[in-house]
């Protein structure tokens, strides 16, 4: 069993992702894509200092040139900040390979060099006149694209991750665009293809610099920084993030949970075992042995945490017990004793529904399913043949 998910991650986790769901004749599902929720790495500072920012996206680049802006914000003339996300050169045109151009006028070459920036400008025109404040772009921006940009007041950044630009893309409700042409053969940049947010600022986090993407006027998309020491702790943290992540995912797409902390294998290992008496054939065995196996579980947790887990596991056995001998009676139960599991920080037993100690019903079901598996496919094995030596 994993550990809870504290209960803000859980909140967090669940308003990241914006669900989209698949409906069905009788009843509608949602799905949770962990896909949106992007993960972002920064070296330096405390791993407390992991921030997650609402309705906001964090990109792990910088402004191409200096003489940029810092940061775009929106006015009351103009409230909203238009992003344009280009899968695609920002360079001067050249021509294509195997062309040829025989010139017989000097003059002439100086012109063919004019009207290759000139390509280069209208397009970058086009940009700007489609109304796009901040230009990101996945491909390389030269000295002359980068002139026209300054000039604008454009914030621009390239070679920018193209996973990264199409999370953005959902989140600021824009389109990556991967070319200009039209079906007319000629050039033009659709506006609806522009993303919206309030501000766009470049901060200095760590060892370098990002863009962030405030107020974003899609949704699907958030963005999680995690700061801490060194790439390796980074990686950890990254890994254990997306073990709580999937956990909410499962929670809230099924909908069902159960006590974690060894509760629920307790009280398997408790009725398995009451059901194993009123066998009277060989299976009995079985059914005892798969009752002791359970308590694997609730064992290990109470020796990782450094706790007796005998005695823990005894008053935990005992406290099942009794609530499954009163609820078979009709007596009245004590109050909440099925959801009793363990306190490995105090070292006690404890109701885990209250303390907020909970896991998705279905991983303990497939996890309690392939270990059964696993078992019988062992057992199935009763033949070894081997072969004498010098034999092939």
């Amino acid at each position: 069993p994993t550990a809870a998910t504290p209960p803000s991650t859980a909140a967090t986790t669940a308003n990241a992702p914006a669900a989209t769901s698949t409906s069905s004749s009788k009843n509608i599902r949602y799905k949770y894509p962990l896909s949106a929720i992007h993960i972002l790495k920064a070296h330096g500072k405390s791993a407390m200092e992991s921030h997650f920012i609402k309705g906001g996206f964090a990109l792990n680049a910088m402004r191409a040139a200096q003489g940029m802006p810092t940061a775009v914000e929106s006015t009351p003339t103009n409230p909203t900040v238009k992003i344009a996300m280009l899968d695609m050169n920002l360079q001067r045109h050249r021509m294509a390979m195997g062309v040829q151009v025989v010139v017989k006028d000097p003059a002439e070459i100086e012109n063919i060099k004019k009207r290759e920036m000139d390509i280069t400008k209208e397009r970058i025109r086009k940009i700007i006149d489609a109304g796009a404040r901040v230009v990101l772009t996945t491909k390389g921006v030269d000295d002359l694209c980068m002139k026209y940009f300054v000039e604008a007041g454009i914030i621009c950044a390239r070679r920018c991750n193209k996973d990264d630009l199409k999370r953005l893309a959902k989140a600021t409700g824009g389109k990556v665009v991967v070319t200009m042409a039209d079906m007319d053969g000629n050039e033009t940049f659709d506006p609806e293809c522009l993303g919206t947010s309030t501000a766009v600022r470049e901060e200095r986090i760590g060892d370098g610099e990002m863009l962030y993407v405030h107020g974003c006027g899609g949704g699907g998309a958030s963005t999680i920084v995690l700061r801490g020491a060194n790439e390796y702790m980074l990686d950890e943290m990254d890994r254990a993030l997306h073990d709580s992540l999937c956990v909410v995912k499962r929670m809230l797409e099924s909908s069902t949970l159960v006590c974690g902390g060894g509760a629920v294998e307790s009280a398997l290992s408790v009725h398995l075992e009451e059901y194993a008496n009123t066998l009277d054939t060989r299976e009995q065995l079985a059914v005892q042995e798969f009752a002791d196996a359970l308590l694997v579980i609730p064992k290990t947790l109470a020796v990782n945490a450094a706790k007796d887990s005998s005695e823990l596991v005894a008053k935990l056995r005992s406290a099942h017990a009794k609530s499954q001998r009163d609820a078979l009676a009709g007596e009245e139960k004590e109050e909440n004793l099925q959801y009793t599991g363990l306190d490995l920080i105090e070292g006690v037993i404890r109701d885990n529904l209250a303390a907020g100690v909970v896991e998705p019903a279905i991983s303990k079901i497939k996890s309690l399913r392939f270990a059964t598996e696993a078992a019988i496919t062992i057992l199935r094995i009763d033949d070894r043949i081997t072969l004498a030596k010098g034999q092939q």
